[in-house]
């Protein structure tokens, strides 16, 4: 059974709803955001990032200009929802205005104050299942801006420090054509030890001790991604559909950032053409497990060994 209930003041975010089905929790802030603050057995390790002391507010003249005097943005941690094309400041809303939320029969809404500025409006949908450890979230974003637009729906998982980002890379056999495609941003230096590509798997360390950050996307044909944090394994699936819908950022449907605080656990929705007043949805699905047993995260037959237990 799911129960909704109220947390008064979650360390420094304020007012949260928490869903919980006995076996996993999540909240979800109302002051602010909407961000899942927290994703976690009950009672054990946040799978999210909730240090927000960690996070610098970025803010200047332009973006003051745009979204008005004193305001700054703050990554908070969590996940949220966001719309490509990258760009600062647009995509960089503030988020820090209080959520609506409604409790229905078999999920909670939240919808967020709309984003005049930028032209959107979102919406964040969570259902947990009432027996396991496994939760559905749906993102719409509405095209508010007056016209036309091309966006896909950006969901962007900040995960603790201290774990391994698993990715199954794509098996198809397309003889003398390639089979993946894989973007890297500039700053990210491919001979860095926190990045090890295996025939199977790619995996993405997470250093508290890092002094650059690192950026990759890929197109996986799995949608499937795992982040493995002490003894918990975050999987996140989506529906990928690459050679029938156009992603973004080269074809990307998922990507990963991490750099010392934390690591973002991307997905991508395909790019769509929506006309104003109407909106785009997607759908994550995340699950929690239990590790079965230790892994080589340097090994892909270590890798497959785990991952065949779960």
């Amino acid at each position: 059974m799911v129960n909704v209930s109220i947390i008064e003041s979650y360390k420094k975010y304020g007012k949260c709803v928490c869903i919980s089905n006995g076996v996993i929790e999540a909240y979800v802030t109302v002051d602010l955001g909407p961000r899942i603050i927290r994703f976690g057995f009950v009672g054990q390790q946040n799978i999210m990032n909730d240090h927000r002391e960690k996070f610098s507010p970025l803010t200047d003249e332009k973006y003051e200009a745009l979204f008005g005097k004193g305001k700054a943005w703050e990554s908070m941690g969590g996940h949220r929802v966001w719309v490509t094309t990258e760009s600062y400041p647009e995509t960089y809303t503030p988020d820090d205005r209080p959520v609506a939320y409604e409790v229905k029969d078999d999920s909670v809404v939240f919808t967020s104050v709309e984003d005049v500025e930028v032209g959107i409006a979102k919406t964040l949908t969570l259902k947990m299942d009432p027996e396991t450890a496994d939760m559905t979230v749906q993102m719409n974003v509405k095209n508010i801006s007056g016209e036309k637009r091309e966006y896909a729906i950006w969901a962007l998982s900040v995960c603790d420090a201290g774990g391994y980002l698993i990715l199954p890379m794509n098996t198809n056999n397309t003889g003398l054509l390639h089979n993946r495609s894989i973007s890297v941003w500039p700053y990210t230096d491919l001979s860095d030890k926190r990045i090890r590509f295996g025939k199977t798997y790619t995996t993405i360390k997470q250093d508290v001790n890092a002094t650059t950050p690192v950026k990759l996307g890929f197109d996986l044909n799995k949608g499937l991604a795992y982040y493995v944090l002490g003894d918990d394994i975050f999987r996140k699936r989506y529906d990928a559909k690459h050679g029938e819908l156009p992603y973004p950022d080269e074809n990307c449907s998922f990507e990963t950032y991490t750099d010392n605080v934390m690591i973002e656990v991307e997905t991508l929705s395909d790019i769509k053409a929506v006309e104003n007043g109407d909106s785009h949805e997607y759908t994550e699905y995340w699950s929690l497990i239990k590790k079965p047993c230790d892994v080589d995260f340097n090994s892909d037959d270590s890798i497959d060994e785990m991952l065949s237990k779960i």
